[in-house]
């Protein structure tokens, strides 16, 4: 079963292993990122970031089967670097829940959390993800209070 589907450019890191990794009890962590799967050192240092006992799969989106990952026995962490790979992912399955761990800034992209920076396609996209059912929510950490979606809109229309 797909546990939780994070959106953080930084992929496999500090945060995600001390933190989300035994907060979701997950047996398993796939990265869906074309870059990191074509690289076999960043492939060789995600793996090595994360306790041994975990199976690491980093693939690229266009091998990415997250139907077969929701029916597995497994409580499976799926990672993703940015917002248009998660729509694309959430397209082949329905999963309760989308978090937003780390966006950085880019060009037309505004604040709405200390760590997380939105384009109005990237909320719009969120929305879209929204209407299919699943929970939008923006938090670095699990002891964070979570940022809901109309929160983040209202934000990000606030935002200068």
């Amino acid at each position: 079963m797909i546990a939780l589907v994070r959106v953080d450019n930084r992929l496999i890191h500090g945060q995600v292993v001390s933190t989300w990794i035994p907060h979701l009890k997950v047996d398993k962590v796939v990265v869906v990122d074309d870059e990191a799967a074509s690289s076999p050192l960043v492939q060789a240092a995600m793996s090595m970031a994360v306790p041994p006992h975990l199976d690491v799969a980093i693939v690229p989106r266009k091998d990415a089967d997250l139907r077969a990952l929701a029916a597995v026995r497994e409580r499976v962490l799926v990672l993703v670097r940015d917002v248009a790979n998660a729509e694309a992912v959430l397209d082949q399955v329905s999963v309760p829940d989308l978090n937003l761990g780390n966006v950085h800034f880019g060009e037309g992209r505004k604040a709405v959390s200390p760590s997380v920076f939105l384009s109005d396609g990237e909320v719009e996209a969120l929305a879209r993800i929204a209407a299919r059912g699943t929970e939008v929510e923006a938090r670095a950490v699990p002891s964070d209070h979570k940022v809901g979606l109309d929160e983040l809109r209202a934000r990000h229309r606030a935002a200068s």
